[in-house]
């Protein structure tokens, strides 16, 4: 060992370590913390630095387990556990069924069920004819005083711990009901795994010691000189640590935007530039809006529940505004003011409320229709949920920007001019196509298709214009151009991308490197 060379790079946390203690100490964190006065990271950081320079050894680990009591166990310090609370509520009410004790008590069905179940072994309740429980008359578990103990006293431990090493036999057992690893939400204790390790210095930690002393380092030499030395002028009367100009500098990563957010204000930008006015609107949407404003029949396979997500609480939204409900609702029975026929069935009031998570942009469109300008071009970025096998082309959860332009003069010329923009100027695809598509809310329908330099041809999106009984039930008399496109694909032909998760990767190295082109 050089140990000149060690001495050099030795930081202070060690030197101190070295010279106060000999190889006949034992050494731990606690110790280090109290004596030197080190936080818990600094004292680990000592000696994961002596132990790679073979300074320090381990002697011996120790596993503790330890009892931390959660918020749910401090209530029961206070209210007791749920079996004295039963067996004090029925000795108080008489025989109760089971979901009265749970009602009466405030806890749940399965709890008191549990609690029963020990309890009738314990012979202290008992189920009587009328499927009441009833108390028997046994005496007390001394599990249930063990365990209101324990509670009372890691309530008032100042750190809520209790160790399992202080704890009696009956008390192990008794902590161990109420115990869990991971901490569960209704957990009253949260078990706690710590492992002591003890060090001790080596042999030739004494050589280093001698070399520090005999330099006349102490451990207490300055790092750096900081705005209260300079004011104060202590830093003249101070010693200051060596300064190793060979090590390289810390690597500094500037932050910026993350490209694919950057994609997409380049899109809003862009859109905004043409005279576009963004929309907006909530992730959870009615089936009227996501739907049925758009002429989409309610016996449509995509309003199947697995094509939809539905919301749980609550499940339908109070009232649909008017006077679209009724509009929608003739339009769908008999086509309404719109000139159609209508898809000939009864439309459900009850389902049009149901709640669901937006599955498409043009549920934006839908919003709009009847508060936009004449004429008038809007835009939204919207964020959708649809159940999807996921995939490098397919998300579960994807954006689209969405689109409308309403004129006297807009037609399906104007519409193709805008979908080449998307598909050239937006996404950079030098090939694009179109096909015909069919849409329950527009006529003539297009998709746009692009070309991936690995991933080959796949649809972009939709577009169309909007069927009248889409403008009609809204109020609008006048062409609607309306386009859906999955701006993820747009961006994985603009950031040079061959999956579409790679857009939400956790890699952050893979994102830095990563470049957009706006």
């Amino acid at each position: 060992m050089d140990i000149q060379n060690v001495v050099k790079n030795l930081h202070p946390l060690e030197t101190k370590v070295l010279l106060t203690y000999g190889q006949k100490d034992e050494l731990t964190a606690d110790r280090l913390q109290k004596e030197l006065d080190y936080k818990e990271g600094h004292a680990n950081q000592a000696f994961s630095w002596l132990s790679g320079k073979d300074l320090v050894a381990v002697a011996r680990r120790t596993p503790h387990t330890f009892y931390e009591i959660t918020e749910v166990g401090r209530e029961m310090a206070k209210t007791g556990t749920p079996e004295a609370r039963i067996i004090a509520f029925v000795k108080e009410n008489g025989a109760q069924t089971l979901p009265q004790i749970a009602a009466g008590l405030a806890l749940e069905n399965k709890d008191v069920g549990s609690a029963f179940g020990q309890l009738a072994k314990d012979g202290v309740l008992a189920m009587n004819a009328e499927k009441k429980t009833e108390y028997s008359g046994g005496a007390i578990p001394a599990r249930i005083t063990i365990a209101e103990s324990l509670f009372k006293k890691a309530a008032a431990a100042e750190n809520g711990q209790l160790d399992n090493a202080s704890l009696t036999a009956d008390e192990q057992r008794a902590i161990a009901g109420f115990a869990k690893k991971r901490g569960a939400a209704d957990s009253p204790f949260k078990i706690i795994e710590h492992e002591t390790v003890v060090y001790t210095l080596t042999p030739a930690a004494a050589e280093v010691a001698t070399a520090l002393k005999n330099a006349g380092i102490t451990g207490k030499e300055l790092g750096e000189v900081t705005p209260k030395l300079l004011a104060s002028g202590e830093w003249k009367n101070q010693t200051f640590r060596g300064y190793n100009i060979a090590i390289p500098p810390a690597r500094i990563i500037p932050g910026r935007t993350n490209p694919y957010v950057q994609f997409l204000e380049s899109v809003k930008d862009k859109l905004c530039s043409l005279g576009f006015k963004e929309f907006d609107g909530p992730l959870v949407e009615t089936e009227f809006w996501n739907g049925d404003a758009l002429f989409m029949p309610q016996f449509h396979a995509a309003r199947d529940i697995h094509d939809v997500y539905r919301i749980k609480n609550p499940t339908h939204a109070k009232k649909i505004e008017e006077p679209y409900l009724s509009n929608v609702r003739a339009a769908h029975e008999n086509g309404g003011t719109s000139g159609s026929r209508g898809w000939h069935y009864t439309f459900d009031t009850e389902f049009t409320r149901r709640l669901v998570l937006r599955s498409q942009g043009t549920v934006l469109s839908a919003h709009q229709l009847h508060d936009a300008e004449i004429p008038g071009k809007y835009f939204g970025i919207a964020r959708c949920f649809r159940y999807d096998k996921v995939d490098a082309t397919h998300l579960s959860d994807f954006y689209q920007t969405e689109g409308i332009v309403l004129g006297e003069d807009v037609n399906l010329r104007t519409l193709l001019g805008f979908l080449e923009m998307f598909a050239k100027e937006v996404a950079g695809a030098t090939e694009v196509k179109y096909v015909p598509g069919y849409f329950p809310f527009t006529e003539p329908s297009v998709e746009v298709h692009i070309k991936h330099p690995v991933l080959g041809w796949f649809e972009l999106g939709g577009s169309g214009i909007f069927r009248p009984e889409v403008t009609k039930a809204m109020g609008v008399d006048v062409p609607v151009a309306a386009w859906g496109i999955g701006i993820d694909r747009m961006a994985l032909m603009a950031l040079g991308l061959n999956d579409l998760r790679e857009l939400f990767s956790e890699n952050i190295e893979e994102v830095r490197l990563r470049k957009a082109k706006f």
